[in-house]
């Protein structure tokens, strides 16, 4: 038998002694209409998920088997999806996944001001958990990450507060919380959206983004996090106020993200999508159906947990010249049922219906979508339940097209049943 090292030994214990927070109460207005009804999180994706699948997948897959979710803006359906998909934890032996709706639990009785209140105001829930690290993951992002290698690696490097960073080109970091390091990659600024973001060391037109995931050593986080409580000049907030007033005074680390990305297979790149625009989600999703998408659903040693109900196989009808129903460089979910229609380089989320004569070309149908007959739809995201009336034609004429919906800078047209209940 191998000899198991101490490091090893520690690694395992540290990682039964992690309690992950999941920040699952944003908005996600950058989404429009698709987060009218439910937050960013709780937004499908890639044809059975949510977008809350993959960080707890992560959790799961990494070992860290105490998680907890935090809750504000219309949590129904992301309640409900927990519920659903992640009961089958077990408390008795210290795994869980934990719902945390906004309770107005201090003395302010105020709903969450920032990403640090939202942790601030459940202190007492997390103390009862009594964990030694605590990791902090924002629950809107598409990325497959190996938590006990960031978490290792705080612990080697005895940081008080471990930054995962993701390299981007320095032009588009703007948009970020940016990162600046030493040449041993301990944090020597952290701005949020800088006009002019620092580079790397040695990789000058790189820039560090914080990917939003933070490991604290948790008698650290408490301190800070009740400091920060009783600043009335305060955001509170992680990127602006939290780790900004900590560098200079604690041992903040980033960690490179290409060293603990799960790649998909033949890939070198790192794989994480901050999906929160219609272009960047249309994108991300329309790349799933390439030959070799840069994210790998089906790798079987790092799969992503969803709640699915019981749905029959997708199926494929009439095959005349006057109509076929099929489907090319395409993904159809389960319950889905190609009538005599065309779909082509398109992704059909649960129980969508393509009827006869329809044409469906790049483009992102939800749930329970129905595409009347004669139908033509081209760059477009339909959100769930959306019923397309027989002969209508979308993403053909911009123009008409921007006075019936939203169209995109890309073109993207996003469809909804109010705005079709217009028409």
């Amino acid at each position: 038998m191998d000899q198991i090292t101490e490091f090893q030994l520690d690694i395992n214990r540290a990682l039964k002694e992690t309690l992950a927070l999941v920040l699952a109460g944003g908005r996600g207005s950058r989404l429009r209409d698709l987060t009218n009804r439910e937050s960013k999180p709780a937004v499908p994706f890639g044809g059975k998920y949510r977008i809350i699948d993959f960080p707890l997948s992560n959790c799961m897959n990494s070992g860290i088997r105490r998680m907890c979710v935090i809750t504000q803006y219309r949590a129904h359906t992301l309640i409900h999806h927990i519920q659903r998909g992640w009961g089958f934890l077990r408390a008795e032996i210290g795994e869980f996944v934990e719902l945390w709706p906004a309770q107005q639990q201090t003395d302010k009785e105020s709903w969450y001001l920032g990403t640090a209140d939202a942790v601030h105001q459940n202190l007492d829930l997390i103390r009862m958990h009594d964990p030694r690290f605590v990791l902090i993951l924002a629950g809107d992002h598409i990325y497959k990450q190996d938590y006990s290698k960031l978490l290792a690696h705080h612990i080697a490097r005895g940081s008080d507060c471990t930054v995962a960073c993701v390299d981007v080109p320095r032009e588009e970091a703007t948009g970020y919380g940016c990162v600046e390091v030493d040449n041993d990659d301990n944090i020597i600024h952290f701005l949020e959206k800088p006009a002019n973001p620092p580079g790397i060391p040695g990789r000058p037109d790189r820039a560090f983004a914080s990917m939003g995931i933070y490991i604290f050593n948790a008698d650290f986080l408490y301190e800070i996090l009740e400091s920060d409580a009783l600043d009335e000049a305060s955001q509170h907030d992680f990127g602006r106020d939290i780790i900004p007033a900590q560098v200079g005074k604690a041992r903040i680390v980033a960690h490179r993200f290409p060293q603990s990305c799960v790649y998909s297979v033949g890939r070198r790149e790192p794989y994480w999508r901050d999906v929160g625009t219609v272009d960047a989600y249309w994108s991300a999703n329309i790349d799933l159906v390439s030959v070799t998408p840069a994210l790998d659903l089906y790798d079987a040693d790092w799969p992503i947990w969803t709640y699915q109900m019981q749905r029959p196989p997708a199926k494929f009808v009439f095959d005349t010249d006057e109509r076929r129903g099929m489907a090319k460089d395409s993904l159809v979910s389960a319950g889905c049922i190609v009538s005599g229609g065309a779909v082509t380089g398109s992704l059909l989320f649960n129980d969508v219906r393509v009827n006869s004569y329809s044409s469906v070309i790049d483009t992102v149908i939800l749930p329970m979508g129905d595409i009347g007959r004669h139908a033509r739809l081209t760059k477009c995201i339909l959100d769930t339940g959306c019923r397309i009336p027989e002969g209508l034609v979308i993403g053909e004429d911009p123009i008409l097209d921007a006075k019936r919906f939203h169209v995109t800078e890309q073109g993207i047209t996003l469809v909804t049943p109010d705005r079709l209940a217009l028409l």
